[in-house]
């Protein structure tokens, strides 16, 4: 399908499934909190930095295993608007509202919404990065890959401790020889089986399938440079999962730009994701990105 017309039906078909037209709700200079879809969850918010110029834009996808969590969750570092960066805290459905790919169908329809308003609303929405915390990577990584198949790759990628493959998460914290810190993913009532409708031990294939990894798996095209954290002594996702996210993005496309590294000691998320050394990395790859 010509690149043209590929982009016009899939985001025309995201907006579709958003609702159509979104209704902003001014709440004080600088700081926007709008719906891009006609669901209750689906909205987002911006924080603008002061300038009177388009500024480049930081979108962020928070954590709670799909189920739980909120935007308001994720801390703005106040460096990002120092910098000039916009921040804009995604919500999508959550797994008990509505199940896989909703998730990555509300994602990309947020995305998309900036691009066509980014004008109205003070950004540059050709300068973006996409950044995600946990379960947040993952539609950070699936979103940024729907985009890099439409032609419209955001400027980079920020995954920090995220599942990247469903169907490994027990198998990868028993390789390492963890003690798991909570219920098997393979279950029937883990997070992921009730995201994905399906008891994830008895559809592996099928867990595989959806993940980010599978779709790197059958790509070959340039990719957006991409900064990976995870700790080393994670009990809920083990680092195995971060260290195949290298791999994949590499096989899809060897000159990817990747900065990957385990943090010690640190376990999934927590405050060694909030200071440095990892705070500083990923505020010098942000800003690098976004020029």
């Amino acid at each position: 399908m010509p690149g043209l017309i590929r982009r016009t039906l899939l985001l025309g078909g995201v907006a579709a499934a958003a609702g159509g037209v979104a209704l902003w709700r001014w709440r004080a200079p600088g700081d926007t909190e709008l719906a891009y879809g006609s669901d209750p969850a689906q909205t987002l918010d911006i924080q603008n930095p002061r300038g009177g110029t388009a500024a480049p834009v930081l979108v962020i996808f928070h954590a709670g295993d799909f189920a739980t969590g909120d935007k308001a969750d994720v801390v703005v570092w106040p460096e990002w608007l120092a910098a000039g960066i916009a921040v804009v805290r995604v919500n999508t459905r959550a797994s008990g509202a509505a199940r896989w790919p909703a998730q990555a169908d509300d994602a990309l329809a947020a995305v998309v919404h900036l691009q066509r308003n980014g004008a109205d609303l003070g950004l540059d929405p050709a300068r973006m990065v996409l950044m995600g915390q946990g379960a947040g990577a993952y539609l950070a990584v699936t979103t940024a890959l729907s985009l890099v198949e439409v032609g419209l790759p955001p400027k980079a990628v920020v995954s920090l401790y995220g599942p990247m493959d469903f169907s490994t998460l027990d198998a990868d914290l028993k390789t390492l020889g963890r003690t798991p810190s909570r219920g098997p993913a393979d279950a029937a009532s883990s997070p992921e089986s009730r995201l994905l409708g399906f008891t994830v031990g008895e559809k592996r294939d099928a867990a595989r399938a959806a993940s980010p990894l599978a779709r790197l798996d059958r790509m070959r095209e340039p990719l957006p440079p991409i900064l990976i954290r995870h700790g080393d002594a994670d009990t809920l996702v083990a680092d195995l999962q971060a260290k195949r996210l290298r791999e994949a993005w590499l096989a899809a496309d060897p000159k990817a730009a990747i900065d990957y590294k385990l943090v010690p000691g640190a376990g999934h998320g927590g405050e060694a994701f909030e200071s440095d050394p990892v705070k500083a990395d990923v505020l010098g790859f942000v800003e690098q990105a976004l020029g």
